[in-house]
């Protein structure tokens, strides 16, 4: 793409370029002998040699942020399009690691404080920005981009969208249940409240009653109403793969029998179709007893209920005990040693994820993360790896030494039948609830149990993971 953009460039002895990119006259030729001069009029004529110059690059600079404008968000691409990238698709999405939609003049990433720095970027009038994480985007222009300077980018620029009304998000679909409030999570990360609907209504979350809360409040944009049951939601892909990520909240326990009946029930028609799902590019979070999806039935996991292929990504101990904690945890920067019996890939972000956490105040001491309410049910990853280690205690730090020695947030991608580079979906497991004032009674109703209080450290550990598993999906993820 540089060497693309540089073909076409013609220095003026000025800041700006010359107004046309097209061949010259020859000396002596007759005028209507000569080629017609090709009008430069796209953005990669405005791109400035400004080393040649001996000045600075042409940059924008900013920082990105979630939809609540306080957290600053790592890995997120920032792109000049080379043409109008247009509508992101709808429903799931193999969606690979590749080209930039649309095509990018420059492009580059946020780092770990979510700052970005543009660079070699067009010095003129209305130049597109495109701020994208997998289907979170916004869209924007700088109205006048200076040449061989800093142009810095305004916070209300960068800031990922709240609604449908200032950009793209993806759609979500979250199960309550009475155990974990993911909803509350979600919304904490700044998505308004116009944006939560019903399983039928127009809105980018959908919300539907597990047996945690199952209602709007009156107080809701949209008045009182009761959300769809989970189940038969989660039953069919067709239903499934309307959304781009699937959020599940922990019930507190695998309700693989319904309580009420048939309202939760998980028969093996189901399980297949969330397996499926994220085969062909869904997105997955299961809170702790979720681990149903993935471990099969914990009270005879030798049974042939739940994916094999799944079951062989955790090594389960579903009988571990639950502590309220505070649990100190370790983010796992791939350049630590590996405890005999957690064990897993490396995760590729792990040192990113343990510097972000510091920058956010997530961790005040590196690689660790307090947690209350952590639980212990995934006991390490199964040989061969399979999946990420992204959160784990610690033999040493864990409360109920060695029982409570677990992993508590881990990745895989999918399928598993594939190459590594063939994979579209992403599932994470946590044993971290979101554990953080917000509740989801079964008498509940939404938004009146959710906290208002700022991210807790857990919090933001989970919403790093929640923004990644929207991301798209590479070798290593």
């Amino acid at each position: 793409m540089i060497a693309m953009a540089l073909s076409r460039l013609v220095i003026s002895t000025g800041i700006t370029l010359l107004f046309a990119c097209g061949s010259k006259p020859k000396q002596g030729e007759p005028d209507a002998e000569l080629p017609v001069a090709d009008a430069c009029n796209d953005l990669f004529c405005a791109v400035v040699d400004c080393t040649a110059k001996g000045l600075p690059p042409t940059t924008v600079t900013g920082t990105v942020f979630a939809p609540n404008g306080t957290l600053p968000l790592f890995g997120v691409n920032v792109y000049v399009p080379s043409s109008d990238p247009g509508p992101l698709p709808e429903g799931v999405q193999c969606d690979r690691c590749g080209t930039l939609q649309g095509g990018s003049i420059t492009s580059t990433t946020t780092d770990e404080a979510g700052n970005f720095r543009l660079e070699n970027v067009p010095a003129t009038a209305d130049v597109p920005i495109v701020i994208q994480s997998g289907k979170w985007r916004r869209q924007f222009k700088i109205s006048t981009v200076a040449a061989c300077q800093d142009n810095p980018a305004a916070k209300v620029d960068t800031t990922l969208p709240k609604n449908r009304s200032e950009g793209d998000i993806p759609k979500i679909a979250i199960t309550t249940g009475n155990a974990d409030a993911l909803e509350c999570l979600v919304r904490k990360m700044g998505i308004e409240d116009t944006e939560f609907g019903t399983g039928t209504e127009d809105t980018a979350v959908h919300l539907y009653r597990g047996n945690g809360t199952p209602a709007f409040a009156a107080t809701h944009p949209g008045g009182a109403r009761n959300f769809a049951p989970a189940k038969p939601f989660w039953d069919t892909r067709a239903s499934l793969d309307t959304y781009d990520i699937v959020l599940l909240s922990c019930e507190g326990d695998q309700i693989i029998g319904g309580s009420p009946a048939g309202v939760n029930d998980k028969p093996q028609t189901s399980q297949q179709a969330l397996h499926d799902y994220a085969g062909v590019g869904g997105r997955v979070f299961m809170s702790h007893w979720h681990n149903v999806w993935i471990g099969g039935d914990r009270t005879n996991p030798a049974s042939a209920y739940g994916m094999p292929d799944w079951k062989t990504v955790i090594d389960w101990n579903f009988g571990a005990g639950q502590v309220g904690g505070p649990q100190i945890t370790t983010v796992d920067e791939a350049t630590l040693p590996t405890p005999i019996g957690i064990g897993g890939l490396p995760n590729p972000k792990g040192t990113s994820f343990a510097t972000w956490l510091m920058n956010v105040g997530g961790s005040t001491t590196r690689n660790q993360v307090s947690v209350s309410q952590p639980r212990y049910t995934a006991r390490g990853l199964q040989n061969p790896p399979v999946a990420e280690r992204w959160v784990y205690v610690e033999q040493a730090n864990a409360i109920n030494n060695p029982q409570s020695a677990s992993v508590q947030n881990a990745l895989f991608t999918t399928p598993l039948d594939v190459a590594a580079d063939q994979r579209c979906g992403k599932v994470v497991f946590s044993d971290m609830h979101v554990a953080s004032g917000s509740s989801s009674p079964g008498n509940g109703t939404f938004p009146t149990q959710c906290s208002t209080a700022d991210l807790t450290p857990q919090e933001k550990a989970l919403a790093f993971i929640f923004f990644d598993i929207s991301t798209c999906v590479g070798i290593l993820q």
